[in-house]
């Protein structure tokens, strides 16, 4: 499996609900947040990939509450691409309580994350052009593969651009 690359985040009043709780489907927007820092990472923005005509949708999502997270909590939010083949890619997320702001962009190598894991989860994806059929992103786009296998951690021996 590749690293966890880390994304911290406070929790704001909008995203709790009448318990006073993280109202579950925020969980998936830090998925979403952890998913989309991960990318950009490798070295490629949402923005410029729709403007090069590819699209990345969720196919499939899990998740797994284990404890809620509060308002002005801090969290961290773990993500990783456990597997890519052909057109799909598959990321595992977790959001893992406390304040980790100074790991902010640095990566984690283990099993699971250090600390209370409150969410544990992932999506599936698949590349598809414009017109929604499905591509292979090394044939599309191979500068952009090669940044997403090299911070995947999937392929040893390649720096994968982790602090």
């Amino acid at each position: 499996m590749g690293k966890w690359f880390l994304h911290p985040l406070r929790v704001r009043y909008e995203e709790t609900d009448r318990m006073g709780v993280v109202y579950h489907a925020n969980y998936l927007t830090w998925f979403e947040i952890g998913r989309t820092e991960w990318v950009r990472r490798a070295g490629i923005s949402y923005r410029e990939m729709e403007a090069r005509g590819l699209l990345l949708p969720v196919t499939d999502v899990e998740a797994s509450f284990k404890q809620p997270a509060a308002y002005d909590d801090w969290i961290t939010v773990y993500t990783r691409v456990a597997e890519m083949k052909g057109a799909r890619v598959r990321f595992e997320s977790r959001v893992v309580a406390g304040d980790q702001t100074e790991t902010h962009g640095q990566c984690y190598e283990g099993e699971e994350p250090p600390g209370t894991i409150l969410v544990k989860g992932g999506t599936r994806h698949v590349w598809v052009n414009e017109n929604w059929k499905p591509v292979r992103l090394s044939r599309e786009a191979p500068d952009w593969h090669a940044g997403l296998v090299r911070l995947s951690g999937l392929i040893k021996g390649e720096d994968d651009g982790c602090r």
